[in-house]
């Protein structure tokens, strides 16, 4: 396809060089003449505020990760009187830089947007025919971009977890798709329950509809919304744990600006409810939750006494072991992630440090079906300058196409008339952790071609929209003429699947007092975006484990 949509119109001499000069993806760099930025120069926010594990403690609950379930189950834990200590990989990102901002900004990554990377690896990696990553210093970041065999895997590092870097759509699944989400546990109660309980103690709220179709930083989601309606398909209002009234604030210029300053993938300075603000409030609030940042769990092992004895190795900005530590803990609970909770017990079972885990361990891991997307509007389909980094709307084609999309902000700060779509879709295909003796690693049997049912069914949608439109795909976002970004995940999922490793409330089989509270539980898809899901499920799970285990 042509360099932009303007000159595939015919409507402008700018050319490609000049274009880019002044803009920058949403995934991009502010100068891509490698000049630094200023947040590239700026003093690293450093770990405080933690109460850090000492060597030989005994705690009666240890959490490794701080992210949705971990949070979760730490804050009712707590309300029920149990001592929590987690244990955290990344920082707590709790002190601004000398640039005045705790996260770097989206278009400007430095040393605090990646996880111990020389190098940014961009979800989006070009425009317009220019690679947008840039060398940064090795640094314990916010952002891992971990690479598999197949796939890399994006992730949030630090206290709050993927909490820190998510677009914030708070989704929760239609009802008549649960069953095949998590066919073991009662849709009714997740309904009337504990889906309730996730998003209020999430924080989520709704966008004005009257504000949002007047808003200038909308303009990108009502083109979306306009396109995919002309061509039969529902647009749905998707909630957020944005605080959309201090967007509202930022479009009058009377608040610092976050959201409609492109911020989301390296952190929201302001207006962003992330687990900091809500659940792990909440659960430091108590005074019976502590955790230690910059702390990684390298082995869990039943202890003689009864309880595990959990290793871990502290690690400074570099990444570097500083010190290494034995503690006990009558309980543990995995929140690590889908991806770290099933590499860690994937090596402690091949490893016979917990030789009673089951042989579904490593097992039912999916992608969410993600897939991105690029399409080239019309000049009379302008999407707007400034665009709010925050998505609030959807292409719901589930039912007939198995794609649900993301209308998702491309915040370049000029006008590129181009629409950027993030597909969940109803990809079958599973990978299977295993461990690699030879590399002393936790491989992923995940394969590039199995994205092949995700584009297909992403197709369902956006090949009629440019048929009706007349528009094309934009093939200069992922590469060189490559349309679909079928190369990583944001939404990583299964690995210690409930009720096959676990029972049906995530105590792992075969070792009593230990348990998975995390998005490892769910084989692979919600059909949404997934952080509610996992928040809901660890709310039905931990009210159980409390009731009855404790």
């Amino acid at each position: 396809m042509s360099d932009s949509p303007m000159r595939a119109n015919g409507s402008s001499g700018l050319s490609r060089r000049g274009f880019i000069a002044g803009t920058s993806s949403i995934f991009g760099v502010a100068a891509l003449s490698g000049r630094a930025s200023a947040a590239s120069t700026a003093a690293i926010p450093t770990a405080v505020g933690a109460t850090v594990i000492d060597p030989g403690a005994h705690v009666p609950v240890l959490i490794i990760g701080t992210g949705y379930g971990g949070s979760v189950a730490a804050l009712r834990l707590a309300q029920a009187g149990v001592d929590v200590h987690m244990i955290e990989m990344g920082m707590s990102w709790d002190t601004p830089g000398s640039d005045g901002n705790v996260f770097a900004n989206t278009t400007s990554p430095d040393q605090r947007s990646y996880w111990l990377r020389t190098r940014t690896k961009q979800p989006l990696s070009n425009f317009l025919g220019f690679p947008l990553d840039k060398d940064v210093p090795r640094y314990t970041g916010i952002l891992d971009a971990e690479e598999f065999a197949g796939i890399t895997v994006y992730q949030g590092r630090g206290v709050g977890g993927g909490s820190l870097v998510n677009g914030g759509m708070a989704v929760t699944p239609r009802r008549e798709n649960f069953g095949a989400i998590l066919p073991t546990v009662d849709a009714a109660e997740m309904y009337d329950v504990y889906y309730p309980r996730a998003n209020s103690g999430l924080g989520v709220n709704h966008i004005d509809p009257a504000w949002f179709d007047g808003a200038a930083c909308y303009q990108y989601a009502r083109v979306g919304r306009k396109h995919a309606q002309r061509s039969g398909f529902p647009f749905v209002f998707v909630p957020n744990v944005y605080d959309f009234d201090y967007m509202k604030q930022e479009a009058a210029g009377a608040v610092p600006k976050s959201a409609l300053a492109g911020e989301v993938l390296y952190g929201n300075n302001h207006g962003k409810k992330s687990l900091q603000k809500t659940y792990l409030a909440q659960a430091r609030a108590t005074g019976r939750v502590t955790i230690s940042p910059l702390h990684k769990v390298t082995s869990v092992s039943p202890a003689a006494g009864g309880g595990y004895t959990v290793a871990i190795d502290q690690i400074n900005t570099s990444g570097d072991t500083t010190a290494t530590k034995s503690v006990t803990a009558d309980r543990v609970f995995f929140a690590a992630g889908s991806v770290g909770t099933s590499k860690l017990l994937v090596r402690l079972k091949a490893t016979g440090a917990l030789p009673g885990l089951n042989g579904e361990i490593g097992k039912g891991w999916g992608d969410n079906g993600n897939v991105m997307c690029g399409r080239a509007n019309h000049m009379w389909d302008a999407t707007g300058k400034l665009q709010a980094s925050m998505p609030t709307g959807g292409i719901d084609n589930w039912a007939a196409g198995g794609a649900f999309a993301e209308v998702a902000p491309l915040p370049t700060g000029i006008e590129t008339y181009a629409s950027f779509y993030l597909s969940i879709t109803k990809n079958p295909n599973r990978a299977e952790f295993s461990w690699n003796a030879a590399t002393g690693r936790v491989d992923l049997s995940w394969q590039t071609a199995w994205k092949q049912p995700s584009i297909n069914a992403a197709k369902t949608i956006f090949d009629k929209i440019n048929s009706k439109e007349g528009t094309i795909y934009r093939t200069d976002l992922f590469g060189t003429n490559k349309i679909w970004g079928d190369h990583l995940t944001y939404h990583p999922l299964g690995g210690a699947v409930l009720g096959k490793a676990t029972d049906n409330y995530g105590r792992l089989h075969g070792h009593p007092g230990l348990y998975v509270i995390d998005g490892a539980l769910i084989p692979g898809n919600t059909s949404v975006n997934p952080f509610v899901t996992i928040t809901a499920l660890a709310e039905r799970n931990i009210e159980r484990i409390i009731a009855d285990d404790l």
